[in-house]
């Protein structure tokens, strides 16, 4: 089951939904790591953003995706775990224009124009799949609602919750500035050769996907450990 969008989402939050497609196996218990199996390898590898000894770690991910709301806490926990040496980055995808994956790439990409998308990003999805704040879902239901989330309806989250304007976070959404970020971040998923969410990164070569392992504890075990081994490999020191 490749999780590209809702699907039914009262049936997955029903099986309490793992963004896994088949057992994976040992993953970061203690035993190595298999290429193929826990992660595969990006060839070209896609340039980092990150300072060179600086391991990038990048989850694509959509606020519209409900796999990616089930791993938020997990992802959340991981990079708490990183070393100092590496860095989280959040690519917004935008393939799935039914549940408004094209709005939420645009506002998360503004809201970091503007300063408070790291901030924020756990809270909206809670506003997208608890509290309807951004109503995409009936929280009743779990079902997609007949319209989708606007932009304006980012804005008055924002507007309520972060401190900015709802008029600015309009404008800025609509700019040149971001219209070229989403054009970035739709090569950037491309790139990643990615096709499912979540989708991780490493170092711009190690992908870890729903192929990986069968629960997004053990996707966030591989990633720690991929994470290691690249900083072990370019002798970067973890502390």
């Amino acid at each position: 089951m490749i999780l590209r969008g809702i699907v039914s989402t009262v049936a997955l939050i029903a099986a309490g939904t793992v963004c896994a497609q088949a057992p994976a196996g040992g993953a970061a218990g203690g035993q190595p790591l298999v290429e193929g199996r826990q992660y595969q390898v990006l060839n070209p590898a896609v340039p980092q953003s990150t300072p060179p000894g600086v391991v990038e770690v990048v989850e694509v991910f959509s606020y519209g995706c409900p796999a990616c709301n089930q791993a938020s806490p997990f992802v959340a926990k991981m990079r708490s775990k990183l070393p100092a040496k590496a860095k989280m980055v959040f690519v917004p995808a935008s393939w799935n224009p039914s549940e408004a994956w094209p709005m939420f790439q645009r506002a998360y990409l503004t809201a970091q124009a503007m300063g408070v998308g790291e901030k924020m990003h756990e809270q909206v999805f809670d506003a997208v799949w608890r509290t309807g704040e951004i109503p995409l879902t009936d929280p009743s239901t779990g079902r997609l609602r007949p319209k989708p989330p606007t932009i304006e309806d980012a804005a008055k989250f924002y507007a309520a919750h972060a401190g900015v304007k709802a008029e600015d976070f309009v404008a800025t959404s609509k700019s040149f500035a971001i219209e070229t970020k989403v054009g970035q971040a739709d090569k950037l998923v491309k790139a990643y050769r990615a096709e499912s969410t979540p989708t991780f990164v490493v170092a711009g070569k190690y992908k870890v996907d729903s192929h990986s392992a069968t629960d997004f504890e053990g996707m966030t075990k591989i990633v720690l450990a991929l994470v290691d081994r690249e900083l072990a490999g370019t002798g970067g020191n973890k502390k």
